[in-house]
């Protein structure tokens, strides 16, 4: 009885020991199956065209749609990368003012990826800050633009030192959270190769 005992505790030390020096690897493993790297033609075209990292891109399509192309949310926010109207509008306008696009095109995935990309990019030029930059793209430029004007929440004039609101505090984590995954499966693949 104390032999099955002691051989039972032997045969869970062992599991576990397994389970934590394989962690890694299975982490890995699972995160290159929940954190795919769809559309990625348009990802890259776009994030190079716009000059902004292509796993930035893929952070903001996975936290906002996780790659559903005829994702809606309750605000009418469309797409992969979850275009609002007057989002849209305002793009429209920098990239696209001669172009027959209409609102019903953000359930396009590359013309959603084109809006989505250049709106990260100046949110990024703009804050020069992902987290900020999130924020913003969660929020709205206004809204974190009367954030840094609070010394509260400003780290400086174009960074915040916290995201007061809890749904923004919440998408800059995940936001953060998947790219980190990203860099992280970006970091294997060097490796492997």
């Amino acid at each position: 009885m104390l032999k099955k005992r002691i051989g039972l505790i032997i045969m869970l030390f062992l599991l576990v020991a397994a389970i934590i020096v394989s962690w890694p690897t299975m982490e890995t493993t699972l995160h290159r199956t929940t954190h795919p790297l769809k559309f990625s033609e348009h990802v890259e075209k776009y994030s190079q065209e716009y000059e902004v990292d292509p796993l930035i891109i893929y952070s903001f399509i996975y936290t906002e749609s996780n790659f559903d192309p005829a994702a809606e949310s309750a605000v009418g926010a469309r797409g992969l990368m979850q275009i609002t109207e007057e989002t849209f509008d305002w793009i429209k306008s920098k990239i696209a003012s001669t172009e027959d696009i209409t609102y019903d095109d953000m359930y396009i995935a590359e013309t959603n990826i084109r809006f989505g990309t250049y709106f990260v990019s100046r949110s990024i030029s703009k804050y020069g800050d992902l987290a900020t930059a999130s924020a913003s793209y969660h929020s709205g430029w206004g809204t974190v633009d009367r954030l840094l004007d609070d010394p509260q929440y400003a780290l400086n004039e174009n960074t915040l030192s916290q995201y007061p609101y809890e749904q923004m505090n919440l998408y800059v984590y995940k936001i953060q959270k998947n790219y980190d995954i990203y860099l992280e499966l970006d970091n294997e693949n060097i490796k492997e190769k």
